[in-house]
């Protein structure tokens, strides 16, 4: 008797899915045109494959999810996420388009399944928010101040080692070695470091997903227990540091370039070294994450959040009766 009430589940995802593709099918396909050619967001290439995986791990977790639906509040998240949809489509503006998407979804699941299930689905969600290029103005917001902070932090590398130099905005004046001629660096887009703030704040947030134990409590004590659980806070520090991490990597990797044309060269920005710089970069920040994971786990509560100390409670004193003690003479002391 349980197969047509399964069967009717299995259609009803069918269907969804059919017309969330049917609908987005141009969304989706300009997404992924993106990161294959914008090499800024190339790291979206593999956000599905790890979102798939996330979901096939919890696979068994979200099958036993028993939240109470919410048909009002994940049918209101629908019906704005549509309407972003058509306002996009309407301003020719694919952000909003694509934002659209994770707010469907994200209705969806509150409709069927009630807020119980949204948290479960916080990652997955949360990386392909990560995984969308931003607006050209806001992108271009935070890229010009990067690369200015990190010509400033070259220009002071490079003075405090007695290299003669000069800034002007984002253009680097050097004079290289032997050389009676000034040679000009430019900071440019690419080297502002925005490139790996938005892939190092991703792999943040997979480094503290997957080190989290799946066995610890989220927390306790009510609705909002789990803002008193370390693995919140520490996957919070991890995903925050990722930032500064990124940016300070990014700027030791530009004064190195310009140390490095000084000495030998402005040849040394271009080509190979740029090319591999880029990747140590990478490898280095992680490195200084997966450092800060290991250093916050030192400060691990040697018992699970939300799990309570069953004290002893004190045993009740025996009472001790004493015998009356006769004397010699018979009475009683």
């Amino acid at each position: 008797m349980s197969v047509v009430p399964a069967n009717r589940k299995l259609w009803q995802v069918i269907a969804i899915g059919f017309a969330i593709v049917f609908a987005y099918v141009t969304v989706l396909v300009k997404l992924f045109n993106d990161w294959w050619t914008d090499e800024n967001y190339s790291h979206g290439l593999l956000i599905p494959l790890v979102i798939g995986y996330i979901l096939w791990t919890q696979r068994e977790k979200l099958s036993d999810a028993k939240g109470q639906p919410s048909p009002l509040l994940g049918g209101a998240a629908i019906l704005f996420g549509l309407f972003a949809l058509w306002a996009g489509v309407a301003g020719a503006e694919l952000y909003t388009q694509r934002l659209s998407l994770i707010l469907l979804l994200a209705g969806i699941g509150v409709y069927f399944w009630g807020l119980s299930l949204l948290r479960m689905l916080l990652v997955p969600l949360g990386l392909l928010f990560l995984a969308i290029p931003i607006p050209a103005i806001i992108f271009n917001k935070i890229a010009f101040p990067l690369q200015l902070f990190a010509s400033r932090a070259a220009v002071w590398s490079m003075s405090m080692l007695g290299i003669p130099v000069l800034r002007s905005g984002n253009i680097i004046e050097l004079k290289p070695l032997n050389s009676f001629d000034t040679k000009k660096l430019e900071v440019v887009e690419a080297c502002s470091g925005i490139r790996s703030l938005m892939t190092l704040l991703t792999l943040a947030v997979v480094f503290a997903y997957f080190t989290h134990t799946p066995s610890d409590s989220s927390g306790s004590g009510g609705r909002f227990g789990w803002l008193r659980s370390y693995w919140f806070w520490r996957s919070l520090i991890l995903v925050v540091s990722a930032v500064p991490i990124a940016i300070l990597t990014n700027a030791f990797r530009v004064s190195g370039t310009g140390v490095l044309a000084h000495y030998y060269g402005t040849e040394v920005a271009d080509g190979f070294f740029h090319s591999f710089s880029g990747w140590a970069i990478y490898i280095v920040a992680f490195i200084l994450l997966f450092c800060l994971g290991m250093i916050l786990d030192r400060f691990k509560p040697t018992q699970a959040e939300g799990e309570q100390v069953e004290r002893k409670s004190p045993q009740p004193e025996t009472a001790v009766s004493i015998s009356p003690v006769v004397s010699a003479e018979g009475s009683e002391l």
